[in-house]
C-alpha cells in the first residue's frame, strides 16, 4: 500500500495555483460567495447567540470578526462560530456524491487565519480549492459505508480539509502537513443523530476550529502519526466498514472535486430538494392551494426517509429534515427557504393539515436527486410530476444570477443593500484582492 496520507500532504504543499484551471477556480469563487451569503444569513440565528454566549467568557484576544455580527474572537473560536453560522439555514454547498457540505470548514477556518496575517486573495482561494479537495477525496474514500453507520460527513472529512487548507497558508512542510492530518483525524467527529438539532451546524464549525488548531499546532512540530488515513487503527478503517484509498490519491491535481460542487436552491436536506421541486411546480402549473389537495403521493429514494423521515416536526431545525413539511410548504408557499422552516412555519395549523396529507414511499429504482410526485385532488383530478433532476443539481445548476440573488436574500436583512452589494462584488473579484481580510471586513454590520 502506498502512503497514503503522505501522498496527500505531499500534494497539498507542493500544488501551484498557476495549474488550476480557470473553470475550476470559477466554481472555487461561487462556492465561496455561496458560503459568505449562508455565513452572514445563518448569523442572527439562536445557535449562533447561544454558541457566542458560551465560548465568549473564555475566547481569547480578539483577532477575528464574525460575519454579520459586530462581535469578534479569538481565530479559533471565530472560526467555530462561522462554521455554525454558515451551515445553521442548511442552505451551503454540496458535494453530491459524498453529500459533504464542503466550503463550511474550509473557509471558516482560512478567512479567521487570514485576519492574523495578510493572505491574498489568490492565495486564499487555492487554499480553499486544496481543502475542499482533501476533505472530498477523503470522503469519497469511505463513502457511503461511513456515512450508513451513522457519521455526519461533513464533520468527520470537513476536519481534514480545515488543517490541509490552513497548513497551506502557515506554509507547512511535507512533515507538518502529515502531522496536521493526524491531529484532525483524531479530532474527526460528528453523528448523523444530530440532525434536526443545533449539534448538526455544530459540526462544521468545530471542524474548521479543529482543522485550524491543527495547522496551528503541527506548525510548532507537534507529532501524529504518519498513517492517520490507511492505519489498521487509523481513519477509514476505525470509522468506516469499507474504503477505496485510490480515491484519495489517483489523479491529484488532474481532476478536482470543487468542479463537482452544487448550490441549494432551498433551505432543508438535499435530499428533498427534488420533491420540493416537483410539488411548486405543479402548485405553479395548476395554481394549487392546499385546500384543493386530497392526498400529496410521493416516490423516493430510499435515503430520503432514512434522513428526512420525520412526521411531527415541533421546531424548525427539524422542519429541515422532514419531506412531509417540505412537501407542505412547496405548494402553500411555492418556496422553501428558511422563514418555510421557522418555529413558526412548522406550527402553523395549515402547514400541519396539508403535511398530515402527504404520503412517502422508498423505492430502490428512484435515484437520489430525483423523485415521483402525485398530487390526488378533491375534484377528483389526479396530477404527477416527475422530477429526473432536482434544479440546483449538476444537470440543473443554479447560475450566477440564481447565487446572486440567494446572496442578497441572506444578507441584505443583515447588512442592508448597500452593504451586501459591496461585500457581494468582492467575493467575485476576490482572486484580485491583495487582502483576503477585506471580505470579513465587509461583512460587519456598521453602526
Amino acid at each position: 500500500m502506498i502512503d497514503v496520507t503522505a501522498t496527500l500532504a505531499r500534494y497539498v504543499v507542493s500544488a501551484s495555483a498557476d495549474s488550476v484551471p480557470g473553470n475550476v477556480r470559477r466554481e472555487a469563487v461561487r462556492s465561496f460567495l455561496n458560503w459568505t451569503g449562508c455565513a452572514v444569513g445563518g448569523s442572527q440565528h439562536a445557535s449562533v447567540d447561544i454558541a457566542l454566549a458560551a465560548v465568549s467568557p473564555f475566547a481569547g484576544r480578539d483577532q477575528a470578526s464574525i460575519l454579520g455580527r459586530g462581535e469578534r474572537l479569538d481565530a479559533l473560536n471565530a472560526a467555530l462560530l462561522n462554521g455554525i453560522a454558515s451551515h445553521v439555514f442548511d442552505f451551503d454547498d454540496t458535494h453530491l456524491r459524498t453529500i459533504i457540505h464542503p466550503a463550511g470548514p474550509v473557509a471558516s477556518a482560512i478567512l479567521s487565519l487570514a485576519q492574523l496575517r495578510p493572505v491574498s486573495g489568490r492565495d486564499l482561494l487555492h487554499a480553499f480549492i486544496l481543502g475542499v479537495e482533501v476533505e472530498c477525496r477523503i470522503g469519497n474514500a469511505v463513502y457511503p459505508a461511513h456515512y450508513d453507520i451513522g457519521w455526519h460527513i461533513t464533520g468527520t472529512a470537513g476536519v481534514f480539509g480545515a488543517a490541509a487548507a490552513a497548513g497551506r497558508l502557515l506554509g507547512l512542510t511535507e512533515q507538518q502537513m502529515i502531522w496536521a492530518l493526524g491531529i484532525a483525524g483524531t479530532q474527526s467527529s460528528g453523528f448523523r443523530e444530530m440532525f434536526g438539532t443545533m449539534c448538526k451546524s455544530f459540526h462544521p464549525g468545530r471542524a474548521a476550529q479543529n482543522g485550524l488548531l491543527s495547522a496551528f499546532m503541527a506548525q510548532r512540530d507537534f507529532t501524529s502519526s504518519n498513517r492517520v488515513l490507511e492505519a489498521p487503527r487509523g481513519f477509514a478503517h476505525v470509522m468506516s466498514t469499507e474504503r477505496n484509498f485510490d480515491e484519495i490519491t489517483k489523479g491529484l491535481g488532474e481532476s478536482f472535486e470543487i468542479a463537482l460542487n452544487t448550490y441549494k436552491p432551498f433551505a432543508c436536506g438535499i435530499v428533498i430538494h427534488p420533491i420540493i421541486d416537483g410539488c411548486v411546480q405543479l402548485r405553479n402549473e395548476f395554481g394549487l392551494t392546499a385546500a384543493q389537495i386530497e392526498g400529496i403521493e410521493l416516490e423516493v429514494d430510499p435515503l430520503v426517509l432514512e434522513l428526512t423521515g420525520k412526521k411531527t416536526p415541533t421546531v424548525g431545525l427539524e422542519g429541515k429534515f422532514s419531506v412531509y413539511h417540505s412537501a407542505a410548504v412547496a405548494i402553500i408557499e411555492g418556496r422553501a427557504g428558511e422563514e418555510e422552516y421557522s418555529d413558526a412555519s412548522v406550527r402553523d395549523p395549515e402547514v400541519i393539515a396539508l403535511r398530515d396529507r402527504v404520503s412517502a414511499a422508498a423505492s430502490q429504482s428512484v435515484a437520489e436527486d430525483e423523485c415521483h410526485v402525485t398530487i390526488r385532488l378533491k375534484d377528483g383530478r389526479v396530477l404527477r410530476k416527475h422530477v429526473e433532476h432536482a434544479i440546483g443539481s449538476l444537470a440543473r445548476p443554479m447560475t450566477d444570477d440564481d447565487l446572486n440573488a440567494k446572496f442578497g436574500g441572506l444578507a441584505e436583512p443583515v447588512l442592508g443593500a448597500t452593504a451586501t452589494a459591496r461585500l457581494r462584488d468582492l467575493c467575485w473579484e476576490i482572486e484580485t484582492l491583495e487582502d483576503a481580510a477585506a471580505i470579513a471586513r465587509a461583512a460587519t454590520p456598521v453602526g
